[in-house]
């Protein structure tokens, strides 16, 4: 599994907080701040964007329908910690959640984080994000691979996020 690590900054590079990050945070500016270090995400090919057009709706539409909480695309900045913010391709609260976001960003882990990945950026989704969200609480997270048409699905076990529904036909979520 991936494990965070303490990386020292790029020489000449100023470590951000999250605030100054948050701060410095625009509409329509895709980035993450890991490890205190900006990380611009790239504009995604369209067999990214259809992908997560399709899983946005299909969850959208089951969630609002049982009206189990709010489902964000690309817009909302999850902190994580002191410096560490993510904006996450689909980010699931559920209501008790929805109700303690800020005006501007998430304070704390959404319940469950898809991230489609981009050719540039997968390893960040597998390595430092994926044990962000692990040391944070995120009950399930989701790994989808447009170019392979592949997926990893995990779910909270204690402190783990371990995989789940490896070889299944139908996936059941746990939220």
């Amino acid at each position: 599994m991936p494990a965070a690590t303490a990386n020292a900054p790029r020489r000449g590079r100023r470590l951000l907080s999250a605030e100054e990050f948050l701060d410095w945070l625009k509409p329509g500016v895709h980035a993450d701040l890991i490890q205190g270090e900006t990380v611009m995400q790239s504009p995604v090919n369209l067999r990214h964007a259809d992908l997560l057009n399709f899983v946005d709706r299909l969850m959208a539409a089951y969630i609002e329908f049982h009206k189990l909480g709010r489902l964000y695309r690309e817009v909302v900045a999850v902190r994580l910690g002191p410096r560490q913010v993510f904006l996450p391709d689909l980010a699931f609260f559920t209501n008790e959640q929805a109700a303690r976001l800020a005006a501007t960003h998430a304070p704390f882990a959404p319940t469950l984080v898809v991230e489609a990945l981009s050719l540039r950026t997968a390893h960040l989704d597998s390595g430092p994000k994926f044990a962000a969200y692990e040391q944070h609480g995120v009950a399930e997270y989701w790994i989808l691979d447009p170019e392979h048409l592949a997926h990893e699905f995990f779910r909270r076990e204690g402190e783990l996020l371990v995989p789940f529904a490896e070889e299944e036909p139908v996936i059941r979520s746990g939220w």
